[in-house]
């Protein structure tokens, strides 16, 4: 699948260099654009063909989760021009009053932007932020070793796989499968629910069934066959497919997260133009079939779809159906007395207190 949409790559970059699909450079030219993103999240090699049409250098660092971004931004420990945060975490930005507000007129490749992912709950007038990617959580597992018929979370509960289990090392992600496993809400606020989601994954991991809590590090073990089993993004499964065909996919049928990643600028960042140029060229047709082809997640991009290969676009993992993604639930901002019970019993989880 990723060779044939590598096809379409290939016969689309030429245009890259000929104009940015739209323009949408603005004022900006010349100087740094720092941009902070999560890992395996991008294919850095345009990044030089950003700078040739702009003469803006990127400056690229990344983080491991939502949680982390939030921590260091409100920190004030690190000065960034462009973030991408999950739909929740923008949410929480905006009513922290931590995001500027966009000229979209230094971004109008937005009106390529799929009118379905505009306006969105996190961001209904869609004054901070331009979809970037957006996909679902699901069960990635090794066919060699999990025999079993994987329908849905249980088979991360199974004490048949102990010690072969990866977890989610976010808090949001983690508590989300115990409570979607338990019947709850991924938004639940019932300080009861989280408890009990919490109590559920301390006997999992006292039980001796998690090898690991990871993010990233997922890659590695499930690609080099140290782990066999473990909950990450559909966009990844793709990359890790590629390395290890005997990995499958399992979109649990309790439902799942459907999340949309975009692409902010922090509150008094000090290259705002340079960060809408560089947000408006990551809405580029051809920016956006880069990136579908190097990280495997689903593009936010009407003219990027049109252009994928038939069996991208009907791939259940890339593109679910409409009665699939009717099962998922995205995460929302929750209210503080609930974050805080989320820090604490993720302390409690992590530390076994």
């Amino acid at each position: 699948m990723r060779k044939t949409l590598a096809l379409v790559l290939a016969a689309s970059l030429a245009a890259l260099l000929a104009g940015c699909g739209g323009g949408g450079s603005g004022a900006a030219s010349n100087g740094v654009v720092n941009v902070y993103n999560w890992g395996e999240y991008i294919d850095e090699s345009i990044f030089d063909d950003f700078e040739s049409l702009t003469g803006i250098t990127v400056n690229y660092q990344i983080y491991s989760d939502n949680e982390s971004l939030y921590s260091i931004l409100k920190g004030g420990g690190a000065e960034y021009d462009v973030i991408i945060p999950s739909d929740y975490m923008i949410s929480r930005m905006i009513g922290e009053d931590m995001l500027e507000e966009l000229d979209f007129s230094n971004i109008p490749n937005f009106s390529d932007i799929d009118p379905s992912l505009k306006n969105p709950d996190y961001d209904p007038e869609n004054r901070y932020s331009v979809p970037y990617t957006w996909g679902t959580v699901g069960i990635i597992y090794n066919t060699e070793v999990v025999t079993k018929p994987v329908t849905g979370w249980s088979i991360l509960f199974d004490p048949d796989y102990a010690g072969q289990i990866l977890m989610f090392d976010n808090s949001r992600d983690c508590l989300g499968i115990a409570l979607k496993y338990l019947g709850y809400s991924y938004n639940t606020t019932d300080a009861a629910q989280i408890t009990e989601a919490v109590d559920l994954l301390i006997r999992q991991k006292q039980d001796g069934l998690v090898q690991a809590y990871v993010m990233d590090q997922i890659f590695d073990k499930l690609e080099g066959g140290e782990a066999a089993i473990g909950p990450y993004y559909a966009g990844d499964f793709l990359t890790m497919h590629e390395s290890n065909p005997a990995l499958a996919f399992c979109l649990p049928e309790e439902g799942s997260n459907v999340f949309v990643d975009a692409m902010c600028i922090p509150k008094g960042a000090a290259n705002k133009a340079n960060a809408e140029a560089f947000i408006n060229f990551m809405c580029t047709t051809e920016a956006g079939l880069a990136n579908c082809e190097a990280t495997g997640y689903s593009s936010p991009l009407v003219s990027v779809q049109d252009a994928l290969p038939d069996e991208v676009r009907s791939s259940p993992v890339s593109y679910p159906d409409s009665e699939t993604l009717a099962q998922c639930e995205a995460f929302v901002n929750l209210p503080a007395d609930i974050l805080a019970l989320y820090d604490s019993e993720w302390l409690r989880l992590k530390t076994g207190s």
